[in-house]
């Protein structure tokens, strides 16, 4: 038994070799894993179309009257899948792409700074002679000083930048970042990692991620409708193909459920602009140990954060500096019959 295994041992061996080698991504066990997990959840959403369209005549005929009907589930159909790969391809807004950002923009504006300075020299202006080197240590330091600067200004004077530097990446984060263990770097406004994704969800796309969960729960509840109406209808069919729908409807009706519970909770995190993370670690969190529950330190008012949650985030550089005692202070006051009619909560 041993001899007949070891032969064909060595045989998938060499066909996994080969294969790696066809597709190196499949040689990472991670992103291996996250691939497979991909063609899994691409996989359910045929076959629980493909089924429904295989079993059911009346809704081909209901087709051929009313052709907008199917057009409009099957475009909703393409638009979730494509709105998934689009978040599962989306970037969460790594720490380490933010400071290469800045530390750009800032060498940038050095440049543009000498070739002024170069210019009014030459027409008779003041003359300012600076060392290349010189200069380029005292206005960008090392790669990451402007960027330490512009983290510290984010904190509340006094606080040491050992307190806010990553022990993984060795770089300052900024408040609301964490780094993920699972993709290796700092992410901002770190709100979960994402299996079925295989990618983290933060402040670059956690707007792509809610569009996607709103979209999977809208398809679910069309599929669950139409799965409910073959099975109701009084049709002679095999009884076979009742079990695999009713499987199917089980399965639909747990997943929508969590959907739509996913989908809740999502939308009460962006209206308070908190994130996962924040929600759940609350306690163990340094800058948010010693604030009360009912106070989102972040909040700008639930219609400033819905607005700045799907408008205004063009760039996923918006970097939150932390509360001052003084607007924690307004937040945590209670609310009064005066807040109600000046709309303190939305604005």
């Amino acid at each position: 038994m041993v001899d007949l295994c070891c032969p064909l041992r060595g045989v998938c061996n060499r066909a996994c070799e080969r294969c790696y080698r066809w597709f190196p991504c499949l040689a990472d066990p991670v992103r291996r894993s996250s691939l497979l997990l991909k063609v899994a959840l691409v996989g359910l959403h045929l076959v629980c179309a493909g089924v429904l369209f295989l079993f059911d005549r009346d809704l081909i005929e209901k087709a051929q009257k009313e052709p907008w009907y199917i057009a409009l589930y099957l475009l909703l159909f393409v638009a979730t899948l494509i709105q998934y790969f689009v978040t599962a391809c989306s970037s969460p807004g790594y720490v380490l792409d933010v400071m290469r950002a800045v530390n750009d923009t800032n060498s940038m504006f050095t440049n543009r700074f000498k070739q002024r300075q170069t210019a009014s020299s030459k027409n008779g202006g003041f003359v300012v002679s600076l060392d290349g080197n010189q200069s380029g240590r005292n206005l960008l330091g090392s790669n990451s000083t402007s960027w330490s600067k512009m983290v510290m200004g984010l904190y509340p004077p006094g606080t040491s930048i050992r307190t806010f530097t990553c022990s993984y990446c060795n770089v300052e984060q900024p408040p609301r970042a964490k780094h993920c263990h699972d993709c290796d770097r700092c992410v901002l406004q770190f709100d979960h990692h994402c299996v079925w994704l295989g990618t983290c969800i933060g402040q670059g796309n956690h707007n792509r991620f809610w569009w996607y969960i709103c979209e999977e729960t809208a398809l679910g509840l069309w599929t669950e409708i139409l799965y409910i109406a073959y099975l109701t209808a009084d049709i002679a069919r095999a009884w076979w193909k009742d079990a695999v729908m009713i499987l199917l409807l089980i399965f639909l009706s747990i997943s929508l459920i969590f959907l739509f519970l996913l989908l809740l909770f999502h939308s009460y995190i962006v209206l308070t602009n908190q994130t996962t993370y924040e929600l759940v670690r609350r306690r163990r969190i340094p800058y948010l140990r010693g604030i009360p529950e009912r106070v989102y330190p972040f909040s700008k008012g639930a219609c400033r954060n819905l607005y700045y949650f799907c408008c205004a985030r063009s760039s996923i550089y918006d970097l939150e500096r932390l509360p001052t005692a003084q607007e924690l202070e307004e937040k945590s006051r209670p609310f009064t019959c005066l807040d109600v009619f000046t709309c303190r909560c939305c604005c």
